[in-house]
Formats: structure tokens, sequence, C-alpha cells
């Protein structure tokens, strides 16, 4: 009946990987290579969870 009023946890993580990839690249503008390294490595976990989310909560389509 209010399912409007649960949080999106695709949402949610799609934000936080946005905002990551961010950080990635105003370290990489800033030149801290190591920095931007370690982000991009963290984003990409963050897009992996994002995947198997989106497929797990994916419905399946009727015949």
């Amino acid at each position: 009946m209010f399912s409007f009023l649960k949080p999106d946890p695709v949402k949610k993580l799609r934000k936080a990987y946005d905002n990551k990839l961010e950080q990635a690249m105003h370290a990489q503008r800033n030149g801290d290579m190591r920095l931007f390294a370690d982000l991009t490595e963290e984003s990409e976990k963050m897009w992996q969870q994002l995947t198997e989310l989106q497929n797990s909560v994916a419905k399946p389509v009727a015949k």
C-alpha cells in the first residue's frame, strides 16, 4: 500500500556510485593518480553490486 515510501536501494547505490566517480574525476584532475585508481576500483565494485541488484529486482516477463 505504501510502497512508494520505501527507499529504493538501486537509486541509493546509483547515487553513491555517481558520487564515487565524481570524486575520482577530481582526484585525476588534481594529479593524484593513486587516489584516482583507488576510487575507480571502488566504483567498479559498486557497479557490480548495482547490476546484481538490478537483476535481482527485475521482474521476469510473463509469456
